[in-house]
């Protein structure tokens, strides 16, 4: 992981208040006009409506609870967002209104802006395709305005994982501490990229000890939990060494410092100048697939070495990728033949990539310890990393006529 001190700006993006955004670039006189009431309290977010006809949807949001909440409307994946409006004060109203496609989608409420939200629900829109506009820079603000919010809303989950997954950890519930450490990790693993963007929190939350010992930095974060938690593990990967375990204070004092370290990451992506470009984008889509296959990365059953939960790490790193391409996949798909079939690879890759994954198990079942994947296996994971990251490689010159490497 490499630590990177400038953050990248979008000029000329105006900041989206959850006003307007729109999933995809459709006239504005295409299809139907819709509003459905929307009721977010504190445990509920009752939308009146489960359907709509494709077009321009209106959701009236009114937050009956006592905290400040939010409101989105998310794609058929459960995670890309295709629109959201933040800051609804307890006891006023906020409009979200969007053009949205024939589809599969989800609505889903998040009291105190933090965490997974609550009352998340399948919604379904029905009609005709909308017309797509040939205008690419509304298309491009609307990708990286829809990618900004998944980014903040990634973050805020991570806000809360991790402090569920550190109480165990201090309380001595170390069962429950390692069954909540990959847990944890999932939301930071789908959007590492950008956390990578701000200087030296990537090291402090998410570098491994030879990593850390190289650049002399201290070693902290998720990974030094890990190594404590799993210490026979450790032990056995570094015999030379007096590992022993943390006591109490110990354990308080590098749980609290991945608590501050993941708010001061929030606190960074949520600031009013944070902001993304399309290429950060793209090319944070093929860091993703980067990362799994670098060699202290999960692919090498490098990157969680003690307790031998890469695979989690690994379908994270994936989906994040899969949800970066989905935001500009119709730019991509826009660009002639050759943008239609690079599309048309890249929908079957992906799917490929996590069907294999998915043979492996899932976050609710839990997946298998990589240390029980043999060799034959982990290459038939790498062929299928390596038929993904080549057309993907090519994401950032299609959509914007670049390489990537330049």
């Amino acid at each position: 992981m490499k630590i990177m001190s400038t953050r990248l700006a979008a000029p000329g993006l105006a900041a989206l208040a959850g006003a307007l955004i729109l999933s995809g670039c459709v006239k504005n006189d295409e299809g139907a006009s819709t509003t459905i009431k929307v009721t977010s309290s504190a445990d509920a977010c009752d939308v009146a409506e489960a359907t709509a006809e494709s077009g321009t949807v209106r959701f009236d949001v009114e937050n009956t609870g006592d905290k400040v909440t939010e409101f989105y409307v998310l794609a058929e994946d459960g995670l890309s967002i295709v629109g959201e409006v933040e800051n609804i004060a307890a006891g006023a109203s906020r409009d979200l209104t969007v053009q949205l496609q024939p589809g599969d989608y989800y609505t889903v409420c998040k009291p105190g802006m933090v965490g997974e939200g609550v009352g998340k629900a399948d919604f379904s829109v029905t009609g005709k395709e909308l017309e797509v506009s040939e205008n690419e820079q509304e298309a491009i603000d609307t990708a990286v305005a829809n990618y900004t919010a998944y980014t903040k809303t990634q973050i805020g989950e991570l806000v809360t994982g991790v402090k569920n997954f550190t109480d165990a950890y201090k309380a001595g519930n170390d069962d429950e501490a390692r069954r909540l450490f990959p847990l944890a990790r999932i939301n930071y693993e789908r959007v590492e990229p950008t956390a990578e963007q701000f200087g030296d929190l990537d090291p402090k939350i998410d570098y491994r000890k030879p990593g850390a010992e190289a650049e002399g930095l201290p070693f902290t974060g998720f990974h030094r939990i890990e190594m404590d938690l799993w210490i026979d593990q450790a032990k056995a990967n570094y015999p030379g060494e007096d590992i022993t375990p943390l006591d109490a204070a110990g354990r308080a004092e590098v749980a609290d410092q991945l608590v501050a370290d993941v708010q001061a990451l929030y606190d960074e992506v949520h600031a009013d100048d944070f902001e993304l470009t399309i290429d950060n984008i793209t090319n944070g889509a093929i860091g993703l697939l980067d990362e799994v296959a670098a060699p202290d990365g999960k692919l090498p059953g490098e990157e969680d070495e003690f307790s031998h939960t890469d695979l989690y790490d690994f379908y994270a790193n994936v989906e994040g990728a899969e949800v970066a391409y989905n935001a500009v996949r119709e730019i991509a798909e826009s660009k002639g033949d050759d943008g239609a079939d690079l599309v048309a690879e890249l929908d079957e890759q992906f799917a490929a990539m996590k069907d294999l994954l998915a043979t492996y198990g899932s976050y609710e079942s839990g997946f298998v310890s990589y240390d029980t994947v043999d060799q034959d296996k982990r290459n038939e994971l790498g062929a299928q990393l390596s038929a993904l990251s080549e057309p993907l490689s090519q994401l950032t010159h299609t959509v914007l006529g670049v390489d990537p490497a330049e």
